[in-house]
């Protein structure tokens, strides 16, 4: 299977989008290079070549993985509200 890397759009500003990858890295791509629908939020699944550089081109929107992410979010915030005990924060 070729290499790949998912990289979520953190947000779209003008005509560029700021990309971040599971390991926190952080990319600037034109907005005309992604795939038509990206939006903040997307999940994109880009093929990289053997440098390890993105293929922007062939890149495709994952919305099975962007849902998986956020339900694991809303999963661990409901975990964290179990554990507060509410009330002021005092330092």
């Amino acid at each position: 299977m070729p290499a790949e890397r998912l990289y979520a759009v953190d947000r779209i500003e003008s005509q560029r989008a700021l990309l971040e990858d599971d390991d926190g890295t952080t990319l600037i791509v034109n907005v005309r290079s992604l795939p038509r629908g990206t939006k903040e939020g997307t999940v994109l699944r880009v093929p990289l070549d053997d440098s390890g550089n993105p293929h922007w081109n062939t890149a495709a929107i994952d919305d099975a993985e962007a849902a998986r992410r956020v339900a694991e979010a809303r999963d661990r915030l409901e975990r964290l509200k179990k554990r507060d005990p509410g009330g002021d924060i005092t330092l």
